[in-house]
């Protein structure tokens, strides 16, 4: 793992931003399409907005969340509102977003469908990760009911997840695929995630699920 440390939050933005953007020109090189996996939450917003301007082409990249919750689109808690508002618009508006909701179905129903739906875009070619201050990254929280079987090997690529401390179902990519990514950034800010995360690589990954999905990534941090 490397710690990049920037100097204001504007400058990890910017910075994040920029390395994402030259993986994802480097996996379009090599390869016909490339994978972009997002969380959702605050910390990404500005992020999204920086890469929607961006020139590259956008029509080679599927675009799919980390996680969401099992909440219609226009839910206000909806993952998949905010990606489609802040990164789907502008030149990136021609990416293919690959979307995880299902109407009428639960989240363990959709979880097998979904999982065999994105297999062609396994691995991930780049994942942008954020971070709770409990050390959860994606839907996968420490201690959660299901965590050891979305963090087995033989987990299927996609995992419905109902954690004690959320009001609703969520999907959520397990942690061989996110560990399995090609190029990972993980987004912090505040000190208390930083010590948050200097903790998580100390404990075993149901304790810290993080520790596990940003092993060989990056992490860029600012106060």
């Amino acid at each position: 793992m490397i710690f990049n440390e920037n100097a204001d939050r504007d400058m990890a933005v910017m910075n994040v931003a920029h390395a994402i953007t030259s993986d994802l020109r480097k996996c379009l090189l090599q390869h016909e399409v490339a994978s972009f996996a997002v969380p959702g939450g605050t910390t990404p917003g500005p992020v999204f907005d920086a890469m929607s301007t961006v020139d590259i082409d956008w029509s080679r990249v599927h675009v799919m969340l980390t996680d969401e919750r099992w909440v219609p689109e226009d839910h206000p808690r909806s993952n998949t509102a905010l990606v489609k508002e802040r990164l789907l618009t502008g030149r990136a508006a021609a990416a293919h977003f690959f979307p995880f909701y299902r109407e009428g179905m639960t989240a363990e129903e959709a979880a097998p469908v979904l999982s065999a739906e994105i297999a062609s875009l396994v691995p991930v070619s780049v994942l942008l990760l954020g971070m709770g201050t409990d050390m959860h990254t994606a839907s996968l929280f420490p201690d959660a009911p299901g965590l050891d079987a979305a963090l087995d090997r033989n987990a299927p690529h996609l995992v419905a997840m109902q954690p004690d401390s959320q009001p609703e179902a969520r999907i959520s990519l397990s942690g061989p695929l996110l560990e399995g990514a090609m190029d990972k950034h993980l987004i912090i800010f505040g000190e208390d995630k930083k010590e948050a995360l200097q903790q998580a690589m100390k404990l075993p990954a149901n304790k810290a699920p993080v520790s596990v999905a940003i092993k060989g990534g990056q992490v860029h941090w600012a106060a």
